[in-house]
């Protein structure tokens, strides 16, 4: 998982340090998703009250749902959501068995957490188009062993290996969909003047003009499809030279690449943005009128 060390001092809201952090984010993401496209849809997994296992354990929740309690609580005790880049799924954790760290303010307060939808889109959109491949597969196999009909399709059995990689997808995906938080609080502060008048009389259409950013999406999108493209491959390397520079592929993709692509395109960029703005939409709240005049004549550059 890839992250900020906010203890080592240097600008966390520098745009060159936030884009250096996404962009290895996409990496995370992409790898991710690779190996959770090994496995078959297995959608019971995501059907909360299935697995007859947890409701004895009084659990009502999903398989994924379940996984990502006990992880995060672990995580929690080791601090991991005292971090101001971190954001659980799981409501209620305990609390952490080491004392906090004293990280620098670099974000304005706020409760801002789209995790919930973040995991919606993940289960219901992006899973079934990501492990169309091996469920196929287990089909044509399913059917060659005489299994046809609706047990052809869907399961392996493999949930606690599908799972796991779930909980490491949707939180590389809630990072990266949060770090919007990063960039509105990085650009607020280069121009608040920009900004201000549309926090006071909201209007998130003229705040997300102020975000976006068309050429840089556009490149975002060329790049993800380079990187998908190239990581999916099996690349060779035939009597120790590489072939075209990056060795040989055996054209074997491992994932849909326009699966990885649409992800961003059309769930993690808009989400992205709703985050953005929302964050800008509470960039003022608590603040009296002096302080946000002052604001509105401060141009500092970062």
């Amino acid at each position: 998982m890839q992250s900020q060390n906010f203890m080592l001092g240097g600008d966390p809201l520098s745009l060159d340090r936030i884009r250096s952090v996404l962009t290895r984010l996409e990496d995370t993401i992409i790898f991710s998703l690779i190996e959770r496209a090994q496995f078959a849809h297995n959608p019971r997994i995501y059907q909360r009250g299935w697995f007859k296992e947890l409701n004895d354990l009084g659990f009502e929740g999903s398989w994924l749902e379940w996984f990502l309690q006990e992880t995060e609580t672990f995580h929690a005790k080791a601090r991991r959501y005292t971090s101001p880049d971190e954001y659980p799924f799981t409501a209620d954790l305990p609390k952490p068995v080491l004392p906090p760290l004293s990280f620098p303010k670099i974000l304005y307060p706020n409760k801002v957490n789209v995790n919930p939808s973040i995991l919606s889109f993940y289960t219901c959109a992006i899973v079934p188009r990501i492990t169309r491949r091996a469920t196929l597969a287990l089909a044509a196999l399913k059917r060659s062993n005489g299994i046809i009909g609706d047990e052809e399709f869907e399961d392996d059995g493999n949930y606690g290996s599908a799972a796991t990689i779930d909980v490491e997808v949707v939180q590389a995906i809630s990072k990266r969909v949060h770090y919007g938080k990063f960039v509105s609080e990085s650009k607020f502060l280069e121009d608040p003047s920009a900004f201000i008048p549309y926090i006071v009389k909201p209007n998130r259409k003229a705040l997300e003009d102020l975000i976006t950013k068309p050429e840089v999406e556009r490149r975002l999108l060329v790049r993800l499809q380079k990187k998908a493209a190239t990581y999916a491959q099996d690349i060779a390397v035939e009597n120790d030279v590489m072939v075209n520079g990056i060795g040989k592929a055996n054209g074997s993709d491992k994932i849909d690449v326009d699966g990885v692509v649409d992800l961003y395109e059309s769930y993690i960029i808009p989400l992205t943005k709703e985050v953005e703005v929302e964050y800008l939409l509470h960039r003022l709240d608590g603040l009296s009128q002096e302080d946000i005049d002052k604001l509105s004549k401060k141009n500092s550059p970062i």
